[in-house]
Formats: C-alpha cells, sequence, structure tokens
C-alpha cells in the first residue's frame, strides 16, 4: 500500500501538468482558419473563411463636393429634403425631391409626371436640367438628382446630399436599381 500511494500521486500530478505545457507550447495559430461552406447563385458548393477579428477599418464612402458651376439652388434642395426626409422609406420618393426642388427655387412649377423613373426626361425637357456624363452615384455632387429605372415599378429618385442620399428617407448608400442618370441644372 505504501509503494502504490505515491505512484498514484505521481501519475496524477503528471497528468495534470503535462497537457497544460503541451497545450501551452503549441502555437495557437497552427490550426487553420475555419471554413464556411455554400452554395452559390449556380449551385456550386463555394467556401470563405470565416472572419474571427473585427477590422476596426470602417467602409469609407467619399463625401460629395459642391460643384461650383451649378446652380447653388441644387445644394439647398439637398438641405430641405434631408430636413423633410423620414427615417424609412413612405414610397413617395419623387414627391418629396418635387417638394424640395419647388422649395428651393430651382424649379417653379410642380413636375406632371407620376413616375420616379420618367423624373429624368422631365427635368430636362421641361426645367433645364442637363444629364452628367457619370454612372458612379458617389461621384455625383451635391444636389444633383439621381433617376433609378425598375421593371414593373415606379423606379426610384434621390438628391445626393454631401454624406449619403435623400429622398422621403435618408440613405448613406444609393439605391441598388439600376441607374438611368444623374441630373443637374447648370
Amino acid at each position: 500500500m505504501q509503494k502504490i500511494l505515491p505512484l498514484t500521486i505521481l501519475s496524477l500530478g503528471c497528468a495534470v501538468l503535462l497537457p497544460a505545457t503541451a497545450s501551452a507550447t503549441t502555437p495557437s495559430n497552427s490550426q487553420p482558419p475555419s471554413k464556411f461552406v455554400f452554395k452559390d447563385a449556380s449551385g456550386k458548393a463555394t467556401s470563405v473563411d470565416v472572419v474571427e477579428k473585427y477590422q476596426p477599418n470602417k467602409i469609407v464612402r467619399p463625401f460629395a463636393k459642391i460643384d461650383r458651376q451649378l446652380d447653388p439652388k441644387l445644394t439647398r434642395a439637398a438641405t430641405i429634403a434631408e430636413e423633410r426626409a423620414n427615417a424609412h422609406s413612405r414610397r413617395q420618393c419623387w414627391h418629396y425631391v418635387k417638394e424640395a426642388l419647388l422649395a428651393s427655387g430651382v424649379i417653379r412649377s410642380r413636375p406632371t409626371t407620376v413616375y420616379a423613373k420618367q423624373a429624368g426626361q422631365e427635368l430636362v425637357n421641361n426645367f433645364g436640367f442637363k444629364k452628367l456624363a457619370v454612372n458612379d452615384p458617389y461621384q455625383a455632387p451635391i444636389g444633383s438628382v439621381l433617376v433609378y429605372n425598375a421593371s414593373r415599378a415606379a423606379g426610384h429618385v434621390e438628391i445626393r446630399t454631401k454624406d449619403g442620399f435623400v429622398s422621403d428617407f435618408r440613405s448613406k448608400t444609393p439605391s441598388r436599381r439600376p441607374l438611368l442618370g444623374i441630373f443637374v441644372k447648370g
């Protein structure tokens, strides 16, 4: 019995100390990063690394610039639209943009088109706007009117602000619909 007790204590001590030592000497990054497996749109199985650390760098969208060659009332229209906008859409984007353009004095009479996707043509034909040769909404100057298409829907229209876009609601990102054009009054 005297020989068994020291052996038991010795074996328990080794069992407790050795695994802790082994795990402390193993580098923590020796395991490959875990993968997330999913099927893409074509049905093919695809995998990506799982992000395990917080990325402190924010995605920064460029601020819009004021184009001094454009009508300064467009900047005022952007400010008015921002003041009147809601937190979420009420599906009245063209109505809110019309009101902001009228209140700022950019246009003298109310546009008559019903659908937002028709806004660009009416602004060019009846109110002296011109279409810019820019396809990136982030490069639109402050106060410009961005018109988007939609199949079987009314479309969308918004005004570019310093740090985002506004119609009947505020947004930091532009609409995902296909862009028909960016319109300004010179």
